[in-house]
């Protein structure tokens, strides 16, 4: 199978070289609008993989004339570029017949791709919408861990974070994917289920603190887009279902700082928040923009009657080849679905709910092949250590 990736950028690179790792893909191109930037991945890849099986084009996303002309000679297409583009690239990958995975990163960009369904089905087409660590992998054994307590829980909770080995000041925080995607989560409010009923709450708020063994204490608390459609799916299942990020205690408060400031919508107009959340945007693209060691920690609980069932999983920067857990944990779920849509262990066609239709085990046994382990366990409630705290009042 020939593949296109469309975006050369960190995850864009990683999921290329996933699959060059991959005897059951043939060819990988990677598509970018710098020609540099392409250039230096494909190097990348093939000092690491000794493949001779990537190769790039210069290709500007935006342009779908263009992007359906490279389509033409490639059998799947992953897009790892800005999340607003993704409409347009489905609705292209529809009308071509192409199979097709992107990374997300947006709410409203994914409940349009949803309505695309019978679109998508009628062609033969799969799409998947979100498919990188959370949504994506968090979204997948989250739909798992429902299946296996029977289908029913109290609550389904997911807590991830991707955090910096050594973490620079002031915030203690590593840029490593987009500052879109950041502005997204810090910014706009999250869905959820609440006594069963959907509803939203405000970003940043709700901290809790977290433990896992070998970790000190952390902060979580509620950011935007997390949970995708994995909260609608639920509902009528599951009483409680929402997600944390997880960050290093005290990093919060300046966060609410920096929100209030710039991204609250009390008294503003829209195209004034907008234009706030780009001036917030820019010192953490200058200041904190990274590819420094980090660990990815990921914990989905579903708890019934006390007693809780969770996937866990606690992955480190590769010493080889230097790529950051985060990246890899994005873009590697998005290319091991791309491959078993290869390999026919996906057959439904529409756009595609990860909670749902994905086979999960097969799906962590691929993961576990690659390096990532993810353990399952079974707990009584009094052995966790999450407490609720008060939400962080800024004076």
């Amino acid at each position: 199978m020939r593949m296109l990736v469309i975006g050369a950028g960190m995850v864009g690179w990683a999921a290329a070289y996933d699959m060059a790792r991959a005897a059951r893909v043939e060819s990988i191109t990677i598509a970018d609008c710098n020609e540099q930037t392409v250039n230096e991945a494909v190097a990348r890849i093939g000092q690491w993989t000794r493949t001779g099986k990537v190769r790039s084009i210069t290709l500007d996303a935006a342009d779908m004339t263009a992007a359906r002309g490279a389509w033409l000679r490639h059998d799947r297409v992953l897009s790892a570029v800005p999340s607003f583009l993704n409409l347009d690239l489905a609705k292209a990958a529809i009308e071509s017949k192409y199979h097709f995975v992107d990374v997300g990163g947006n709410n409203t960009v994914v409940k349009q791709e949803l309505a695309l369904h019978d679109d998508a089905a009628d062609a033969g087409v799969a799409i998947f919408a979100d498919c990188g660590l959370s949504p994506g992998l968090a979204s997948m054994v989250g739909g798992e861990l429902l299946r296996r307590v029977g289908g029913n829980s109290d609550t389904l909770r997911t807590y991830v974070g991707a955090l910096p080995q050594n973490p620079p000041p002031p915030l203690d925080y590593q840029l490593v994917l987009s500052v879109e995607g950041l502005s997204n989560q810090y910014c706009g409010p999250a869905g959820i289920l609440h006594e069963g009923k959907m509803s939203t709450i405000g970003p940043l708020t709700q901290v809790e603190t977290f433990t896992m063994d070998g970790f000190p204490e952390l902060e979580a608390f509620h950011a935007s887009g997390c949970t995708s459609t994995l909260s609608e799916t639920f509902q009528g299942q599951v009483g409680e279902c929402f997600e944390k990020i997880l960050r290093y205690p005290g990093r919060l408060a300046k966060l609410r700082a920096l929100y209030d400031l710039f991204a609250s919508e009390k008294r503003s107009l829209k195209g004034v928040q907008v234009a706030r959340r780009q001036v917030m945007s820019r010192p953490f693209q200058d200041k904190f923009a990274g590819d420094q060691p980090d660990v990815t920690i990921l914990r989905v609980e579903a708890e019934l009657h006390n007693v809780v069932a969770s996937f866990s999983m606690v992955d480190y920067t590769d010493s080889v080849t230097k790529m950051t857990s985060r990246v890899r944990a994005t873009a590697w779920p998005a290319s091991n679905v791309l491959q078993m849509l290869i390999a026919g262990e996906i057959s439904k066609r529409g756009v595609i709910r990860q909670e749902l239709d994905i086979p999960a085990q097969l799906f962590l046994n691929e993961m576990a092949v690659r390096g990532v382990g993810i353990g399952y366990r079974i707990e009584t409630k009094q052995e966790l250590c999450h407490e609720v705290m008060a939400d962080v009042q800024v004076s």
